[in-house]
């Protein structure tokens, strides 16, 4: 599985850098690389800062080692540790530095404690982190508390023959540093190392970071999802498909015994707009814009599925999802170019230079504007999560050499694959007038009925993903979301479908805009539930994280409406085919 992994981002020029040139084999003695990452507090994710951005002892030859593009993007800044773990070597109480903490140095190490900061490292590519102090709250006041800053670091190291199994950190409760008083204080940081055999192979090293997530209380939860949305969509499925094939056949005997009795009898429901029923909708350049940004979006999903599915990303190969959906977005371009020009010159639109534009800034474009203000936010609190120059170069280069090249080119074969649109029934010349309609069947309602069910079956879910990609949960289980995914896809298709069919029969024939709108409404639903996770299941805080939460999860969110709106419109635009198909009409 990782050899696959390594060969993907080979392909992609995106390699996923080790933390040593060699097979991470050793013998005794040889130095182990041990590298700090960052620093920030524990419930504020996105909020990480370099490690020596607190006064620790600084190694003497401190190195900055060379990220992966995916690795800058997740915030990693690996600088070389102040400890050293030579290979099967054991320390005891040796010292890294003994330093007085200026007043300065104080402050920062007790603004540090109170807010919960950890630290991260990686030793041998295996991550440690631990807390780097505690407050002590014997009193009730806020003002009698007393902060402490921990002084001495355990090394557990775990080792099979000649290679690094697993480390384990800890900090010594009893050597701690008082930061509670504006003063200067004498600290001596110190650090023991114990190496330890386990039969445990290297292969499977990694394991005990993904089996958090398939306990069997949490696999209990998943499963329970599962089925719930499992009977959710059955009985939705069931119900519809009962009540449409009913109600259709019923409509086809109706039409058929009209046809054949009274010839100039008035026509009713939907088969009385069948002159109207595929008349092009208002916006066809944007509507085919959002076909093509939705398809591709949902191309990029199945491929990150299927990377997923094989084993890419096991936990902690630092930053090979965002490598993945860089490198996948800026090649499946040409899919968004092809699918909006082919579907905007079937629509008998002129301008496609114009909408081929107008498809490449659809998401990049908002995508854009959310990243240089959180870019320009991260620049201010001076945090990992701002981009580097040099990154920034490397993406606008991606996007200029590889997604817009890529997507003219499929704009142009979309123009030239000369298809026509196929409607089984003529369009008549002048629209027939909508008759007034009930308030439950206009289009905010509607889209509120529509995104309810395909969020009830994913809702349980959500939580955990959640909690993977706004905390510090491992989320491995991909084959359950895959299946909730599918699930998802089938329950909006199913639902969109319904309420085409409810809209025709009540002889409202601006159905094109409506079932896509219908399909995205589950991106409202989901914004809508990251609301309550943000105040109800999380502890972020401050506007830095609150700004990041809020304004990458619009822009999944808006991917979400774009995808699951082009899903609902093609099931909208098959059933609405077939039905025109199945009867005889002037």
């Amino acid at each position: 599985m990782r050899n696959l992994s390594f060969f993907f981002f080979f392909i992609t020029f995106f390699a996923a850098v080790r933390s040593d040139p060699s097979d991470h084999r050793y013998k005794e003695g040889d130095p182990v690389p041990l590298y700090a990452n960052k620093v920030g507090p524990f419930h504020n994710p996105s909020e990480t800062y370099r490690y020596f951005d607190l006064p620790f002892c600084e190694p003497g030859d401190l190195k900055e080692k060379k990220e992966a593009l995916g690795e800058v993007l997740n915030g990693d800044r690996l600088v070389s540790a102040p400890y050293k773990l030579e290979f099967q070597r054991d320390k005891e109480l040796v010292s890294v530095c003994d330093r007085k903490l200026s007043k300065q140095d104080v402050a920062r190490f007790r603004s540090a404690v109170r807010k919960d900061y950890y630290f991260q490292m990686y030793y041998d590519d295996l991550p440690i982190w631990g807390f780097i102090g505690k407050v002590d709250k014997e009193g009730k006041d806020p003002s009698d508390y007393r902060y402490f800053l921990y002084k001495h670091i355990h090394f557990d190291v775990f080792y099979n023959k000649d290679r690094v199994i697993e480390i384990n950190v800890r900090t010594d409760p009893n050597a701690l540093v008082d930061l509670t008083e504006d003063a200067e204080v004498q600290a001596e940081f110190l650090y023991t190392v114990k190496w330890k055999e386990t039969n445990t192979p290297f292969e499977k090293r990694m394991d005990k970071y993904s089996q958090s997530s398939s306990l069997p209380h949490h696999l209990e939860i998943h499963w329970f999802s599962i089925i719930n949305s499992c009977v959710t969509v059955l009985l939705l499925t069931g119900f519809l498909a009962t009540i449409l094939m009913r109600v259709l056949k019923n409509d086809f005997v109706k039409y058929a015994h009209d046809e054949e009795s009274a010839e100039d009898q008035e026509e009713t429901g939907w088969k009385y707009i069948h002159g109207d029923v595929f008349r092009f909708p208002k916006f066809k350049s944007l509507f085919a814009a959002a076909l093509g940004s939705g398809t591709q979006l949902f191309t990029l999903t199945v491929f990150i599925f299927i990377l997923a599915l094989v084993g890419v990303f096991y936990p902690y190969n630092r930053g090979a999802l965002f490598t993945a959906l860089v490198v996948i977005y800026a090649l499946t371009s040409g899919i968004a170019g092809y699918t909006a020009t082919s579907f905007y010159c079937q629509l008998e639109g002129t301008n496609w230079v114009r909408n081929l534009l107008l498809t490449g800034c659809l998401f990049c474009g908002p995508l854009f504007l959310t990243f240089c203000f959180l870019n320009t936010v991260a620049i201010a609190y001076k945090a990992t999560a701002a981009l580097p120059f040099g990154t920034i170069v490397v993406i606008v280069l991606i996007w200029s050499l590889v997604t817009s090249p890529l997507l003219v080119l499929g704009g142009i074969a979309g123009k030239n694959s000369k298809a026509e649109f196929q409607a089984p029934v003529r369009t008549t010349k002048y629209p027939r007038e909508i008759p007034p309609l009930p308030w439950y069947r206009g289009t905010i309602p509607q889209m509120a009925m529509a995104g309810f069910l395909p969020f009830s079956a994913i809702y349980i879910e959500l939580y955990y993903i959640f909690a993977s990609v706004w905390g510090h949960r491992i989320y491995t289980i991909y084959s359950i979301l895959f299946i909730v995914f599918i699930i998802l896809l089938i329950v909006t298709a199913f639902i969109t479908v319904a309420l085409t069919y409810f809209q025709l029969a009540a002889e409202d024939h601006e159905w094109w805009w409506r079932s896509f709108l219908c399909g995205g409404s589950t991106g409202l639903f989901i914004y809508a539930y990251c609301l309550y996770y943000y105040y109800a299941r999380s502890d972020m805080s401050g506007f830095m994280q609150t700004s990041f939460f809020f304004g990458y999860m619009a822009c999944i969110c808006y991917g979400f409406f774009l995808m699951l709106g082009t899903v609902g419109f093609r099931a909208a635009l098959l059933f609405v085919r077939h039905i025109y198909r199945s009867i005889k009409c002037e």
